[in-house]
């Protein structure tokens, strides 16, 4: 049986734990390679579970796990603004 992690990116259990034996030990470095907390949730579900399988497959306590930083919008923007066709600057 698959278990999805990230339901936002369709990750499962068995490609984290792949990419966690490759090497990628952190959150950070796991959300660059398999964008994982990156989809609409920005993480809510899948990192606390992807921090589970941290500690359990390196052995670093679960409070010791960075959790990365997420980079909001510097100055708010309307989705009308994303979404026009204009091109005034």
């Amino acid at each position: 049986m698959t278990t999805i992690i990230c339901r936002c990116e369709d990750l499962t259990e068995e490609e984290i734990v792949e990419a966690i034996t490759e090497g990628y030990t952190t959150l950070e470095e796991l959300k660059r390679k398999l964008r994982l907390g990156m989809g609409p949730c920005q993480g809510r579900t899948c990192i606390p579970l992807v921090m589970r399988l941290l500690a359990k497959h390196t052995g670093v306590p679960l409070g010791e796990i960075e959790i990365p930083v997420t980079h909001p919008p510097v100055v708010p923007v309307s989705l009308g603004t994303l979404a026009s066709d204009d091109d005034e600057k």
